[in-house]
Order: structure tokens, then sequence, then C-alpha cells
């Protein structure tokens, strides 16, 4: 099992910035990589991007590009999403998630998931 706990949401007005967290725990050694996934209302779940934990590769979808960015911290075995020029669009909640998978951007790839922390975008 591994636990995942994201923080660092809330309501921000367009344009600003926001970092969210996420700490893992538990059986880390099963994750090869962890990804960023938002739900809006009434849409499907979307990644966001994705980092390797052993590998400095980033995915990121192009709605996003240039204006969020994943990061990590092995040693705190947490992972990160600051998220820049924010725009109404990005409201969602956001999730992390643990895959196995190399390449993994589809939500039946990750298996384990964390409980979700809303972002408000306001205009």
């Amino acid at each position: 099992q591994v636990q995942l706990l994201e923080s660092g949401g809330g309501l921000v007005q367009v344009g600003g910035s926001l970092r969210l967290s996420c700490a893992t725990s538990g059986r880390t050694f099963d994750s090869y990589a962890m990804g960023w996934f938002r739900q809006a209302t009434g849409k499907e779940r979307e990644v966001v991007g994705r980092i390797a934990w052993s590998r400095d590769n980033t995915y990121y979808v192009d709605s996003v590009k240039g204006r969020f960015s994943i990061s990590r911290d092995n040693a705190k075995n947490t992972v990160y999403l600051q998220m820049n020029s924010l725009k109404p669009e990005d409201t969602a909640v956001y999730y992390c998630a643990s895959t196995r998978f190399i390449g993994a951007t589809q939500t039946d790839d990750y298996n384990y998931w964390g409980q979700g922390t809303q972002v408000t975008v306001s205009s």
C-alpha cells in the first residue's frame, strides 16, 4: 500500500499562484512515477503532468505547459505541483497518484490516489 496526502489547495485570483504538495508513505518503492490529475465539476478526470522518482523527465498536458511545473523531494517522499498564471479553467479538484508504469498518463495506469484538494480560481 502507498498512502498519498495532498495539501495546498485553496482560492486564488486569476493570474495567481499555488503550490500543491503530495506526501507519500508506505510501500513507496513500488512507485515508478507520480502523476497530478484534476477533475472539474461535470468533467472527466484528466492528467496534468507526471514525474518519475529516479529520472528527471517530466510530462505536462498542453494546457498547462509553461505555467505549471512538477518537482520532487526524494528525501521527503514528496511531490509538488507549482501552478502559476492560474486561469478560471484550472478550477478543479487536484489529485496526486502513483504508478508503477513508465510513461503513464491514463487514470487506469495509476493504482494509488490521494483524496484530492480543491483549487478554485476566481475572476
